[in-house]
């Protein structure tokens, strides 16, 4: 193979490789600062929604470096236990969140969902008894375009923002480096790919 066909492979591999990284991790608040504005697609939520799995610690801190940064008053923090025998993760994140400084008043936990769909349908009625129109959901980068179009799909009336976590203990801007990063983007690649077939049957 020639220096220059080596060249064109190279850059077709890191293309497709950066487009992946966008189109995996959608984040509507990276034309905003820190803090809320009034510039569009910069307003403050009613909450903030992070949904357990893979680095749950990485989803918590930054839904409370949201919060404290006052994109919303509530955090919503959903998710079943991964051992059945302790405590559900979204206790978990409520201790991590207590723990910050972020008063339990202003803390809601779903502590039943499974899976990224169940976030989405068990979060619904949380959202309509709260009275909230609008959130920031937060997840891993990774998982951040499966996750929205599951909260979108299953709950339509709600406004919703992605602002995932960059770097975890998963996943990074060089996630393509390794095979752990190529087996989630894979995966949820497959898992994206299964729920558009699902939507047209």
């Amino acid at each position: 193979m020639s220096v220059r066909r080596v060249g064109v492979f190279a850059a077709i591999v890191m293309l497709i490789i950066v487009l992946m990284s966008v189109f995996l991790a959608p984040d509507d608040l990276s034309k905003c600062n820190d803090r809320p504005s009034d510039q569009h697609g910069c307003e403050m939520a009613n909450a903030i929604v992070a949904v357990s799995g893979g680095d749950t610690t990485a989803r918590t801190q930054r839904a409370i470096q949201l919060y404290k940064h006052g994109w919303a008053p509530v955090l919503v923090f959903s998710g079943a236990a991964q051992d059945k025998s302790g405590p559900s993760n979204a206790e978990v994140m409520r201790s991590i969140a207590l723990a910050n400084g972020v008063p339990a008043q202003d803390i809601i936990i779903e502590e039943s969902s499974e899976t990224t769909s169940q976030n989405a349908e068990k979060t619904r009625g949380i959202f309509r008894d709260k009275n909230i129109h609008s959130v920031i959901l937060v997840t891993s980068a990774y998982h951040q375009r499966r996750a929205s179009i599951e909260f979108s799909s299953r709950i339509a009336d709600i406004s919703l923002r992605n602002s995932p976590v960059s770097r975890d203990n998963q996943w990074s801007g060089w996630w393509w480096l390794t095979p752990i990063g190529w087996y989630l983007a894979s995966t949820e690649l497959i898992k994206i790919v299964i729920i558009a077939v699902q939507d047209l049957i």
